[in-house]
């Protein structure tokens, strides 16, 4: 692909999606965005690019055939990175069908009107569908990381839905013939995350001096990837990354939820103190249904054949983050209203 192509993104104006707007715009692509702004898409999110020349935002919901097809004969688009998704296990516990619709049919909305609009082109083109580590279920402390050839094995809806979406991707790619590349992500964290997510939450909650509310005894582990090393990671995977392969993209680095609670709890000490220590408002609550115990993320393919690997330190990334937080409290406070989280991951 050529620095001048075309990049349509699904959900660009949602946490990960921006990041990867910025990053396809500072690598010199033009950028069609089609989101249909959700909840969590906030006023704001895309206010420094909304002027760039090369930006075009469609306000599309990925579940109306007719309106995205129309998208890809006006703009023509040489790819596309599919992010568009529900996303939030919790709200997936409480309202499934949600996210069937949008991970499931929206993906099959997404992959039709791409085959369509590339039938009769002879040009080169990629479809990226991003996926999430949750797909493949859950490790013991003592197993390796999940590998591109780990078994599926999805514990919630949401995390179903989204093994549904790579499913159809395969198949596109294998019936259609479609130039489709799937990468499976960890936990992203960092600026402009809907606040509903286990960091977000628990920065609102300890500036608040309201109960910090954990699932468990906060024993399950994630493994932590800063967003903006995500998107380069998806660009240099829609520039270099070989068709028909999957690739997966993590942080290295694993954290017990109790210990990440605990570390955000001293920032806010340092960064925005009050009169007690932010850890005397953790509370222990009942663990959500299904929770999966442990993610983690072999990323050493994508290292090996890219050269990509997470750059950011995560005590700086996490440093980063909540002093945006504190920084940014006109763009997330509106939302806390609209939250269902209550609990962390």
């Amino acid at each position: 692909m050529t620095q001048q192509s075309t990049l349509l993104i699904t959900g660009g104006a949602g946490f990960i999606g921006s990041a990867v707007l910025r990053e396809a715009l500072s690598r010199g692509c033009r950028v069609v965005n089609v989101d249909c702004l959700t909840y969590a898409a906030l006023p704001g999110t895309l206010s420094d690019i909304d002027s760039h020349p090369d930006y075009h935002f469609a306000k599309v919901d990925i579940r109306d055939s007719d309106k995205l097809r129309a998208v890809f004969t006006d703009h023509r688009p040489d790819g596309v990175i599919h992010l568009a998704a529900e996303s939030h296990v919790d709200r997936s516990i409480a309202s499934p069908n949600d996210f069937l619709s949008t991970n499931i049919m929206g993906t099959a909305n997404v992959l039709q009107a791409a085959q369509h609009a590339w039938r009769e082109s002879d040009a080169e083109h990629r479809f990226i569908h991003v996926s999430t580590d949750e797909v493949f279920g859950d490790l013991e402390a003592t197993d390796p990381a999940f590998t591109e050839d780990t078994p599926y094995q999805p514990s919630s809806p949401y995390s179903a839905s989204k093994a549904a979406s790579d499913h159809l991707v395969r198949a596109w790619g294998r019936t259609y013939d479609m130039p489709v590349i799937l990468t499976n992500c960890s936990n992203n964290y960092g600026p402009f995350q809907y606040p509903e997510k286990l960091i977000p939450v628990v920065i609102a909650k300890a500036l608040a001096g309201e109960p910090i509310p954990v699932y468990g005894a906060g024993e399950n582990v994630r493994d932590w990837l800063f967003v903006q090393d995500h998107a380069k990671a998806l660009l240099d995977v829609y520039t270099r990354g070989v068709i028909g392969e999957s690739y997966n993209i993590g942080g290295n680095c694993e954290r017990r939820n109790i210990d990440l609670v605990k570390e955000i709890c001293r920032l806010m000490d340092e960064l925005s103190p009050a009169h007690k220590p932010h850890r005397e408002l953790i509370k222990f609550v009942t663990d959500r249904p299904g929770h999966d115990q442990r993610y983690a993320i072999n990323s050493a393919k994508i290292k090996r054949d890219l050269g990509w690997e997470a750059e950011t330190d995560f005590s700086d990334g996490l440093r980063q983050t909540v002093q945006w937080y504190l920084d940014n409290q006109n763009w997330w406070k509106p939302a806390m209203s609209n939250s269902q989280a209550q609990h962390v991951a």
